[in-house]
């Protein structure tokens, strides 16, 4: 077990390098979980409770960007956003574990497609705005279900549904990670009364990304990004195929 650990602590620091840098960390993260002998479905709930810490400090970092989208204020986004990931998260707990462990492969496959879309294929930066209130509102909520139940690569979904509603890609970037720590939080507060949470893994993989994430912010101007989001895409194939191996 404390092997397990000290490697949980190791890949939390390279996970917070990774999402300082590039994003992708989840990829590395829920296995590391796992491997300290937690089930798919604590060890993705765990997750959820190491990372909001964080989340925390980038929603502060970026508050003075965030901005409506698509004709619906702030406010709105914020309450859907909640809505949203308070019922992702009982969904989630509402899941069996034996069920979660079989949409774990789909999952994760899902947000390395996400991941793998949102580094590598080039968007229009003059596209005039496709999403309206009524779309905005309906993606996020969708989205915010999402973040709540798994989470892995809504930070892509939220950019890609922020700028199609009209977002500067430097405001719909500040919001969104402030979105997510909204979603974030619902699920938390839900989460901490769960015995799925087991709070040693989550300390340590929570110390141990708030570390990578200072490395990784002194590494910025010094790292192909490129290199970085391939490496993770690589992970996540890698672990998707993995799963799918154990899946029953």
């Amino acid at each position: 077990m404390t092997t397990a650990l000290i490697i949980l602590f190791a890949v939390s620091v390279w996970a917070g390098i990774q999402n300082a840098l590039a994003g992708g960390g989840t990829f590395l993260r829920l296995p590391a979980l796992m491997f300290t002998g937690m089930t798919a479905l604590s060890a993705n709930i765990t997750a959820t409770v190491a990372l909001f810490p964080g989340q925390i400090t980038s929603c502060w970092g970026g508050r003075g960007h965030v901005s409506g989208a698509g004709g619906l204020p702030f406010k709105a986004l914020v309450g859907i956003s909640l809505a949203g990931g308070i019922l992702g998260a009982i969904l989630l707990l509402e899941t069996p574990s034996s069920i979660f462990k079989a949409l774990v492969p789909w999952l994760v496959l899902f947000a390395t497609s996400l991941f793998a879309y949102g580094s590598f294929v080039p968007r229009k930066a003059d596209r005039p705005p496709m999403l309206g209130a009524v779309g905005a509102g309906l993606a996020q909520f969708c989205i915010a279900v999402y973040g709540g139940y798994f989470g892995g690569g809504i930070g892509f979904l939220m950019l890609a549904a922020l700028t199609a509603a009209g977002l500067a890609v430097r405001n719909a970037n500040a919001t969104k990670n402030v979105l997510a720590g909204v979603m974030n939080a619902s699920a938390v507060a839900l989460f901490v009364f769960s015995p799925e949470v087991h709070w040693l893994q989550a300390g340590i993989a929570c110390i141990g990304a708030a570390i990578g994430g200072v490395i990784g912010g002194h590494m910025a101007s010094r790292v192909n990004q490129k290199v970085l989001r391939a490496a993770a895409v690589l992970i996540g194939i890698a672990l998707t195929i993995g799963l799918f191996l154990r899946a029953p």
